[in-house]
């Protein structure tokens, strides 16, 4: 069974560019896990750029694919997740070991 994290994340350096707030991220990601009938563990959330590295949350969100607790990540936007090169080569290497699906 597949078993989703939902990462929610806003940005903290691009106010004027922003996109959805966090709660509006939320509330469409539990609407379309519940229409497609997704299963998700756990909501994480976090308020900083992608840009750069050292998000804690994030590196959460790796960490417990890494150990099982999930294996997929559901997001409002794939930029949510990553925007430098080396988080997008975590989650690269994931889907490379079948960690993530």
């Amino acid at each position: 069974m597949i078993k989703y994290i939902a990462y929610c994340r806003k940005s903290t350096d691009e106010k004027e560019k922003q996109v959805l707030s966090i709660e509006s991220q939320i509330a469409e990601l539990k609407e379309f896990a519940t229409k497609e009938k997704l299963q998700i563990v756990c909501f994480l959330t976090e308020s900083r750029t992608a840009k750069t590295l050292g998000r804690p949350v994030f590196e959460e969100v790796i960490q417990k694919i890494e150990k099982g607790e999930a294996n997929a990540i559901l997001s409002w936007h794939p930029d949510r997740l990553a925007r430098n090169s080396v988080d997008g080569g975590k989650i690269v290497y994931l889907l490379d070991t079948g960690k993530l699906t």
